[in-house]
């Protein structure tokens, strides 16, 4: 062990959390309807399997492209060597119009300062090395993202402080809260660099709303910092309020103290296909910025992590279609109001609700605090375990992602088919039942074996034994 470096063997990747435990559990037991009926179901997923068939039409109408075809002709040793890493013009500007299309057209972009990266997890990464130096620290509203704590963390060494946001106001962010979490950061002598923040919001499903966007805004003018928008989710927006990109904001702001301080070239937006396109395994990311010089240097890192070729080539024909682009895009929002409404349904058969304000997203905010035996996140962990070993869901406890009230958890609606969602519903309303009333009487019925694995965990143990999963993370993280 000598001779590898300290970050070979540290335990700060953020593996160390409930949330890649339940990824773990669901890949050793995971449900098949035939070979496997009382597996885990997993709804820690937040991937988007709902439209496949939109795309997979489009590509046996355009089997040219599909084969790395022009006017007929094979251009495979064209895409087949190197590329510069600046991408492919005709991808960065249908990639572009695209997220111009997602926004209702409201804002434009230009190509030439968007960074293309492998997936958002690259991006945000990317950020981080560009605007902060080992030590430094970016605020984040909770709850957020568990990935978070490996993406933005682990190579770079920054740090996270929380924004404390709570239900009182449906976890909104406030002025207050803002400059708490400044203050909290001062007091560990943590010099501020900027916020980062997910719009729509992963794991809240909401969208952020123009005051709460004039509010960062504002707040990182007068501390002179950055503000990084993940927007991956931004296409994912089901119902009413529409979603509002910080580009609006910005393009909306005329006031002389924000033009003289030049708050344009703070702002970075990521994105991905990941979720909107249910894309992930493409890897497709971006860094869009108005500041030259990160756009340089971002560039010039992204060499660590380029798009394919052959990538590029298949998606600037794919979103270059405006008739496919428009239909996808409507379809989608359809289907995914259409299954988070079954979702909430379900849920409300069995006595548990969801955050009321949830329009966006692969997933609801569900509050279950009624389900806990105490106020306590020792409670949650408990019912969590419940939950993943003798139900047979996967779901994310509010914890991992930093929640500051125990009992809230992330469950996701759009990685399975409608039979799994709806027996997943019927084994969370048959377990209400029987906590309710009948507590015990279905013993017989249970895992033997989740129920003793259950027992037999507490945090200590479940933080070591993640840990020594990490060499196999690539299989247990939600894809950005």
């Amino acid at each position: 062990m000598k001779l590898l470096s300290t970050k070979a063997t540290c335990n700060s990747h953020g593996q160390d959390s409930s949330y890649f435990l339940g990824w773990q559990e669901y890949e050793k037991n995971p449900y098949d309807h035939v070979q496997n009926p009382k597996g885990i179901i997993q709804m820690g997923l937040a991937e988007n399997q709902l439209s496949f068939d939109l795309l997979e039409s489009w590509l046996a109408k355009n089997q040219d492209v599909g084969g790395f075809k022009r006017d007929g002709k094979s251009i495979f040793r064209e895409l087949a060597l190197f590329q510069d890493y600046h991408g492919l013009p005709s991808f960065k500007k249908a990639l572009v119009d695209f997220m111009a299309e997602i926004r209702g057209n409201k804002v434009t972009f230009d190509p030439n300062h968007i960074v293309l990266t492998a997936g958002a997890t690259s991006a945000n990464e990317t950020l981080m090395f560009c605007l902060a130096e080992k030590g430094e620290a970016f605020l984040l509203p909770t709850p957020y993202y568990p990935g978070f704590d490996r993406d933005l963390k682990w190579r770079t060494g920054v740090e996270i402080v929380p924004i404390q946001c709570t239900s009182s106001n449906n976890f909104q962010m406030t002025e207050s809260a803002l400059q708490q979490a400044h203050e909290d950061a001062k007091k560990k002598n943590l010099k501020v660099k900027g916020v980062l923040v997910t719009n729509p919001s992963n794991p809240l499903g909401t969208t952020m709303s123009k005051n709460e966007l004039n509010l960062l805004i504002d707040f990182i003018k007068d501390k002179n910092m950055h503000l990084i928008s993940d927007e991956i989710y931004s296409g994912t927006v089901f119902t009413s309020p529409n979603f509002v990109s910080v580009m609006e904001i910005l393009n909306e702001r005329t006031d002389k103290d924000f033009l003289d301080a030049n708050v344009s070239e703070r702002v970075h937006i990521v994105y991905s296909l990941s979720k909107d396109l249910g894309l992930p395994g493409f890897r497709v990311g971006a860094i869009y910025s108005d500041n030259e010089t990160v756009v340089a240097a971002a560039t010039k890192m992204s060499s660590f992590g380029l798009v394919s070729s052959q990538t590029q080539y298949l998606l600037s024909a794919m979103l270059g279609d405006k008739k496919f682009t428009r239909n996808y895009l409507s379809e989608n929002q359809k289907r995914l109001k259409k299954r988070q409404k079954m979702l909430v349904n379900g849920l409300q058969k069995a006595g548990i609700s969801c955050l009321k304000t949830n329009n966006a997203g692969l997933f609801c905010w569900v509050d279950m605090r009624n389900l806990l035996t105490s106020d306590t996140f020792e409670a949650e962990m408990d019912l969590w375990k419940k939950i993943l070993y003798e139900v047979g869901l996967n779901i994310s406890p509010g914890s991992s992602c930093h929640c500051t009230e125990p009992g809230w958890f992330r469950v996701c609606f759009a990685n399975m088919s409608e039979d799994t969602l709806n027996l997943a519903m019927k084994r969370l309303k048959d377990f209400v039942s029987n906590s309710n009333g009948e507590e015990g009487s279905n013993s017989d019925n249970k895992r033997t074996r989740s129920s003793q694995s259950s027992r037999s965990f507490t945090r200590k143990s479940i933080s070591n034994w993640v840990f020594r999963l990490s060499s196999r993370d690539h299989h247990e993280q939600e894809e950005r």
